[in-house]
């Protein structure tokens, strides 16, 4: 069986450097529970949680089984391309040693980062920020309508006088109505807040009272018959819901602090002449981007 993720070029010789050190290092990996072997050599718990840093991201929302199974199989796929490398005396010369030092680095950027960034991002932090942003974020108005959308003032005023005549609201959107996204709905719209909609419509909606109809309405698209279906405070969603998107905002920007402070001490020279007059002309235009890309 085959990994369901297809291996591309870089990231595949970039597992086979890795492996060959692995390979070399039996002893090291002793204490460390052996999920698997290929051809006597073994695959890792290690192993498996570099594996999910590396492609986790790919996998989606894959469930727990499946998920290790994947990693696992991507593992072993990694592994009999090594041996093979490792069998054409693909782990010597200039080449390799040239990835071998990139991926070093990488390696320790990784470590790093995982550190020094990610790990100083903590529960109760996240919580604080999502906090302070509630309290200064007061809870919004929204309004839930329906709306008819005609080309004439008298034809939406012949349709009003049919609803005011007991006619269903959303019979006459959905034989009327000239607005494709919401007619098959009966004219619905759904829940939205100020600042959504076109000013005209916006201003008529909000004035209604629950249950109410607008007098024809004109705007840019023609003209509204609106319904005011139900009105609400918009309340922030809870902290579990929005929890993993605050941390990775907050680890985005602790890598950003990071970076800059990281560059402001470092003495850099770009020596390619090319790049270097890119980058002279570009000086104070913005700033430069973190080392810690997002992962």
């Amino acid at each position: 069986m085959q990994s369901t993720r297809r291996i591309n070029g870089p990231s595949l010789f970039a597992s086979v450097a890795l492996l060959a050190i692995v390979a070399g290092a039996p002893v090291a990996l002793a204490q460390d529970q052996v999920v698997a072997t290929v051809n006597g050599r073994p695959i890792t718990e290690a192993d498996v949680r570099l594996a999910e840093s590396e492609i986790g991201n790919d996998l989606g929302t894959l469930p727990v089984e499946q998920r290790r199974r994947v990693l696992v199989e991507y593992l072993i796929e990694n592994a009999l391309f090594a041996e093979a490398g490792e069998k054409e005396k693909l782990d010597t010369g200039q080449s390799f040693d040239e990835r071998m030092r990139y991926w070093q680095r990488r390696a320790l950027r990784d470590a790093y980062f995982d550190r020094s960034v990610k790990g100083s991002v903590s529960d109760a932090e996240a919580r604080q920020f999502y906090d302070a942003q509630v309290a200064a974020t007061p809870p919004q108005e929204e309004v839930r309508t329906r709306h008819i959308l005609v080309e004439t003032e008298e034809q939406a005023k012949e349709i009003y006088e049919k609803i005011a005549h007991g006619e269903d609201f959303g019979k006459m959107a959905r034989q009327f109505s000239k607005d494709p996204g919401s007619k098959d709905e009966g004219g619905d719209l759904g829940y939205f807040g100020r600042g959504r909609m076109v000013p005209q419509f916006e201003e008529a909606a909000f004035k209604l009272t629950k249950g109410d109809v607008s007098l024809p309405v004109k705007s840019q698209f023609g003209w509204h018959l609106i319904k005011l279906e139900d009105k609400r405070q918009r309340s922030a969603p809870p902290f579990d819901q929005i929890k993993d998107r605050i941390t990775a905002a907050l680890i985005h920007r602790k890598a950003q602090e990071i970076g800059a402070g990281l560059r402001g001490a470092a003495k850099v020279e770009f020596v390619d002449p090319d790049l270097r007059a890119q980058v002279d002309k570009e000086t104070g235009m913005r700033p430069v981007p973190t080392p810690f890309p997002p992962r």
